[in-house]
């Protein structure tokens, strides 16, 4: 009996060991979670949708030649136009008309205003337009008017959704002011407001 009591014994201390043992590594394992990786930064894209009416102001310089003379004088104006952005080509036109100072005047000639319808072709690089334009231009003075044509390149930056400032750099040929050839070259800084 003292035998069966002691394999009892040691039976159960086994069992008491193992049990403590397997308990042991269940209660202290914590399996691991795995952990997604943190999403990249999202860059912000400024709206670049340049389409669009438009209506602005311009203030610059008119330098122009006729039978060998030449002079130059600061011109104001009012533009107003639309662009449709097709992605990244931007198509559109636009009416212009600049005044010059009473003073302005070039081999005799006085200069008063200039009327230009153009059509503007552009590449859209977001928040910034680089564009070329071309068109006719009518020129009045006081040997008379005279439409000719018109051509050169701008930027336009959008300072919001709804203002842009820009430049714009053109040359105008006129073939009969007062019988004479006339050249002008324009340098505006533009300001716009789009809706």
């Amino acid at each position: 009996m003292k035998s069966s009591i002691l394999a009892f014994a040691a039976l159960a201390t086994g069992l008491g060991t193992t049990a403590a043992f397997a308990g042991s590594m269940d209660d202290g394992y914590v399996e691991p979670v795995p952990v997604a990786p943190a999403p990249a930064p999202v860059a912000v894209v400024p709206d670049s949708d340049w389409t669009g009416g438009y209506i602005g102001l311009s203030y610059g310089n008119l330098d122009s030649q006729i039978g060998g003379a030449s002079d130059n004088g600061g011109i104001y104006g009012i533009h107003g136009g639309y662009d449709y952005d097709f992605g990244n080509v931007v198509l559109g036109g636009e009416l212009e008309y600049l005044g010059t100072g009473d003073d302005y005047s070039v081999g005799g000639v006085d200069v008063d205003s200039m009327t230009r319808a153009k059509a503007r072709l552009g590449y859209d690089f977001g928040s910034t337009l680089l564009y070329a334009t071309a068109g006719a231009a009518n020129i009045d003075t006081s040997a008379g008017s005279d439409t000719g044509a018109v051509g050169g390149v701008g930027l336009d930056y959008k300072v919001t959704d709804n203002f842009t400032i820009g430049g714009e750099a053109l040359a105008h040929s006129f073939n009969d002011v007062g019988g004479a050839d006339l050249d002008a070259q324009t340098f505006s800084v533009r300001g716009a407001f789009r809706f």
